[in-house]
C-alpha cells in the first residue's frame, strides 16, 4: 500500500487558511505568542533577573516580551494578513505612521493583557498567566486592526 505524499496536502491545507484573514490573524499571533513567551522566559530567567527577583513580578521582562511580541505580529500581519490592503504608500515615514496606528489599535489589548498577567500570576505560574491573558487579548486587536489599521481603503 503507498501513500500519497503528505507535502501536497499541507499545501493544500496552507493555501485554505490563507484565504481566511482570521485564521492568519491567528496564526500571526501564535507567532507572536511563541516570540511573547520565548523573550519572556529569556528576559526573567537572564536578562533581568537581578532586578526582579524570584518572589516578585515580571514587570520588566513582561514589557519587553509584549513590545519584541507587538513588533513581530505587526511585521506578518503587514506582510500577510493584511497584505491585500497595504495600499501604495510606501517608506519609512508611511511604515512607522501604520506601526503607530497598529500599536495604538492594539493599545488596550496590550494594556488588558498586562494587566491580567500580573492579576493572573498571583495565582498561577506567570507563563501560564501570560498565555491565558494573550488569548483573551486577541479577539480585541483583531477586531481594531481590521477596521482602523488595515482598513479597505
Amino acid at each position: 500500500m503507498t501513500r500519497a505524499p503528505t507535502r501536497p496536502r499541507l499545501l493544500a491545507l496552507l493555501r485554505w487558511l490563507g484565504q481566511h484573514r482570521y485564521i492568519k490573524f491567528g496564526l500571526v499571533g501564535a507567532s507572536g505568542t511563541g516570540v511573547n513567551l520565548a523573550v519572556l522566559y529569556l528576559a526573567r530567567e537572564y536578562l533581568f533577573k537581578a532586578l526582579e527577583g524570584q518572589q516578585s513580578r515580571p514587570y520588566f521582562s513582561l514589557a519587553l516580551a509584549i513590545a519584541v511580541a507587538t513588533l513581530n505580529n505587526f511585521t506578518w500581519n503587514r506582510a500577510w494578513t493584511w497584505a491585500d490592503r497595504s495600499g501604495p504608500e510606501s517608506g519609512a515615514l508611511s511604515l512607522l505612521k501604520q506601526f503607530g496606528k497598529y500599536a495604538a489599535a492594539s493599545w488596550f489589548g496590550i494594556v488588558f493583557q498586562y494587566a491580567l498577567t500580573l492579576w493572573l500570576s498571583t495565582s498561577m505560574h506567570y507563563m501560564l498567566a501570560n498565555l491565558l491573558a494573550i488569548v483573551i487579548a486577541s479577539v480585541c486587536n483583531f477586531v481594531a486592526n481590521d477596521r482602523w489599521t488595515f482598513k479597505r481603503r
